[in-house]
């Protein structure tokens, strides 16, 4: 299993009761804090493993280091954040690698490990499932804002512990139920990977906004000049695959395409399990998971977004 079908990792048959799952992310801070950054960085790369079903074993880090510019405590503490939540995931650092770049840059290489039957995709949502996302929307525009300087330092915590919450609550939740796919929301948004779940799935979409998590704090910030690159590019590469209702606002609509980084879990379950599994989830502490709409019939790919 690769690129084939935009699965977040690809996966590999070792022998019949077992499969490797191998992928890498890496990119510069979001934060100013490093060792929250390198906390960020290492749930974000964890999560592809998550996202396939898949529980972490060991991880590489890669680091792009621009000599002279930072003291090298700064490293450390990188590092000693993606140790924190490579331990809270049950995994292992078995070492990495660092080049000289002109921009810092973090991340890891993870290889996890699922059984082959247990594997969840990307391509096999269904008419009529659930959709259930697991952390809010707005944290693209958020970062963008504290890169500016403008968000204040309780914001810049807030976003920095949602970031750094490690999707592996979510996954073993998913694991209970009847799953049919996933994928995780990050630099393509909400509606950027939907979009490819359901059109690898060869299926259509309808959200629904009032249901969708959003930080309050996002709003504000999606009206000004703090709306990032990668968002703009979202929409308009996704503009063909979407329809927006007419009362949903600009601002409101930045949010739903918006780059998000170390989002939630974007999970397509059967309908009869979404209740149960949205109880289990905040019983066990995911507090913002949502429905947000379901899976259709449709043209594949498609999105639409109702009020």
């Amino acid at each position: 299993m690769g690129i084939n079908t935009a699965d977040d990792a690809g996966v590999f048959q070792v022998r019949d009761d077992l499969a490797l799952i191998q992928t890498v992310d890496i990119f510069t801070p979001v934060l100013d804090d490093p060792f929250t950054y390198g906390q960020v960085a290492a749930a974000n790369s964890l999560s592809d493993v998550y996202a396939m079903g898949g529980t972490p074993l060991t991880v590489l880090n890669v680091v792009g280091w621009p000599k002279g510019v930072f003291p090298l405590w700064v490293l450390s503490e990188i590092l000693l954040g993606g140790q924190d939540k490579v331990t809270e995931a049950g995994a292992v650092v078995a070492g990495g690698h660092t080049i000289i770049d002109r921009e810092l840059k973090y991340g890891l290489s993870v290889t996890g490990v699922v059984h082959p039957s247990r594997i969840v995709t990307n391509a096999a949502a269904r008419p009529g499932d659930a959709l259930i996302l697991t952390k809010p929307l707005g944290m693209g525009v958020i970062s963008t804002a504290i890169k500016m300087g403008q968000a204040a330092p309780e914001l810049e915590a807030k976003v920095g512990r949602i970031m750094a919450t490690l999707n592996k609550t979510a996954a073993e939740v998913m694991g209970r139920y009847r799953t049919h796919a996933c994928t995780d929301v990050t630099g393509f948004g909400l509606l950027g990977h939907l979009h490819e779940m359901m059109k690898a799935s060869g299926v259509s979409a309808q959200l629904y906004f009032s249901e969708i998590p959003i930080l309050p704090e996002a709003l504000p910030f999606a009206m000004g000049e703090t709306v990032p690159g990668g968002t703009k590019s979202n929409r308009a590469y996704l503009a063909p695959h979407v329809r927006l209702h007419p009362v949903i606002a600009e601002a409101q609509a930045t949010l739903v395409f918006d780059a998000q980084t170390s989002g939630g879990l974007l999970i397509s379950v059967h309908p009869d399990d979404a209740d149960a599994m949205l109880t289990e989830l905040r019983d066990r502490g995911v507090e913002a998971a949502s429905l947000i709409g379901e899976v259709q019939a449709g043209e594949a790919g498609t999105v639409a977004v109702g009020p």
